[in-house]
This record gives C-alpha cells, sequence and structure tokens, in this order.
C-alpha cells in the first residue's frame, strides 16, 4: 500500500531492518519528539486559506530545525564521553515510528501516528544512533480503546482493517487513499474516483489527528520557525506562478509537490469548492 513511493520497497527496505547499516557501531537509538502543534484559529488573512497540514504552516523546513536542536544534544553529550553518532531526521531509512514507540515516546494510535499521553500527536521524530550503550526503555500502553473517530472521519476510508480487528487495534493506513500521499507523494494525476474526499486539501490532511481526544488539549510550540505564517486564500493560489510558488514555498515542505503537483491540488480543490 506504498503506491508510487518505492523508497518503501526498493532497496532501502533492507536498510531499514538494521540501525548499524547507517553506524555500523551502534549500540543504542536516542529517539526524541519535538512539538509543533500552533493555534488553529489565529485571526488575519490566513482564516481564508485552505486546508494546508498543520506541519507546514511555519517559514522553516523541521528538517533543519530538529537537525539543528540533535547537534546541540551531541554536543552536550560528546563534552562528556567521546562516542561514535550519527543523526536521522524522516529522510533516513530508519523505521521511526516503531523505534520511538520502543523507546517510550507513544503507541501508534489506529489513524498509524505515534500518540503521547498528554502531549498527543502533533510532534516530529528525530533519532541519533550511538555507540553508547544506554539502558532501554519500554513501550507504552495502547490507550486508543474503543474509539473509532479516526476511521470514521478520514473522508477517503485511507484507514484500513489489518489482519484481525476484534482487538480494536488492527488497522494500517492505505497511502494510496490517504490525502496526504494523494497531494504531497504522488506524481501525476490523482484518481477521479478520490476528488470529492480530497475536498479543499491543497497539501497534506490533518483530520485524523484533528479529531483524535488525544490532541484535544495538546500544548502549542514555541519554537519560531514553526508559527504560523499568512497563507493566501485559494483564488489566489490558483493564480500563482512558477516563480511566486517557489517564494511561497522556498524553505519550507510545501516545496515537496513541486508546483506542477501544488497547482492540480489547487485545481481540484476550486472544482470542489465551485461544484
Amino acid at each position: 500500500m506504498a503506491g508510487e513511493m518505492r523508497y518503501m520497497t526498493d532497496r532501502r527496505a533492507e536498510i531499514r531492518r538494521d540501525p548499524r547499516s547507517l553506524l555500523p557501531g551502534a549500540r543504542s537509538m536516542i529517539c526524541v519528539g519535538k512539538l509543533y502543534n500552533t493555534e488553529p484559529d489565529n485571526p488575519g488573512p490566513q482564516s481564508n486559506a485552505p486546508p494546508i497540514s498543520r506541519y507546514a504552516w511555519g517559514s522553516r523546513d523541521y528538517h533543519d530545525v530538529m537537525r539543528a536542536g540533535l547537534e546541540r544534544m551531541v554536543e552536550h553529550l560528546l563534552a562528556i564521553e567521546p562516542f561514535e553518532w550519527k543523526i536521522c531526521v524522516d529522510t533516513a531509512p530508519l523505521l521511526e515510528r516503531s523505534y520511538a514507540r520502543q523507546a517510550g515516546l507513544g503507541w501508534i494510535g489506529k489513524n498509524t501516528c505515534l500518540i503521547h499521553e498528554p502531549l498527543g500527536s502533533w510532534f516530529f521524530l528525530g533519532e541519533v544512533l550511538t555507540s553508547l550503550e544506554l539502558a532501554p526503555d519500554v513501550p507504552p500502553p495502547d490507550r486508543c480503546g474503543t474509539c473509532t473517530r479516526c476511521i470514521e472521519a478520514c473522508p477517503t476510508q485511507a484507514l484500513v482493517p489489518d489482519g484481525d480487528v476484534s482487538s480494536g487495534t488492527n488497522w494500517t493506513l492505505d497511502s494510496r487513499r490517504c490525502i496526504s500521499y494523494l497531494t504531497i507523494e504522488l506524481r501525476g494525476a490523482i484518481p477521479e474516483d478520490l476528488h470529492p474526499g480530497v475536498g479543499e486539501h491543497v497539501f497534506g490532511c490533518d483530520i485524523c489527528q484533528e479529531v483524535c481526544p488525544w490532541n484535544s488539549r495538546a500544548p502549542v510550540t514555541h519554537e519560531a520557525g514553526f508559527a504560523r505564517r499568512d497563507h493566501p486564500p485559494l483564488e489566489e493560489l490558483a493564480q500563482m506562478s512558477e516563480e511566486e510558488f517557489r517564494e511561497y514555498s522556498r524553505g519550507t515542505p510545501l516545496a515537496r509537490p513541486k508546483y506542477a503537483g501544488f497547482m492540480r491540488n489547487v485545481e481540484i480543490a476550486n472544482r470542489n469548492r465551485n461544484g
């Protein structure tokens, strides 16, 4: 169910099986999470903007912010004891969500996001592979219970049963139906039968996180680079030139689908809005 994300299934899939393929001397992995939640209802021009995934609201790319923070952490640790290390943020072939669970940062919810009690799921993950011998943590218990709000709220039914769901926890994500995949990772046309479910989303989707009870009281970040900036309304995005898009998306996750992919999303959003 990886769709066109071939990096999930090609030779890099084998590399993911063992972190020592990235750092042969690795003995431990330090997993961290960094909040990116910001206030969703700030007044201003952005209130007329189409839905954009919360992690891309800010002015800085989270990869850069996370790496800088992890580098500072490594510097502090090296002052105590020398060791081998390698920083990984999102793009490295690591099953970071699963490792974060093993490190005690949260459980994997029915929406397949890592959920922390009481912080919710609005956070980025990062890792430091290290040759240090550190005592391991343990995974927390699953606290989704019988709640199915994320499954019911998904407009494209992307959360699907994974084997026996009698326990209430065995759900997985069919990325080929996920609005985030369709509007960010997919190259080419979005299947027409999924257009209505995409709605007015032009970059990503947060529905399964927005309806999660564990996010109802999630704290907000104080990271300046994640602070919400103004985003143009849909009608302005539809008139955006390629050069204007490059300026608008520079240094942010919004550059990921490139101009053609972003304008494809805007066109679908416009059709859905205007019937």
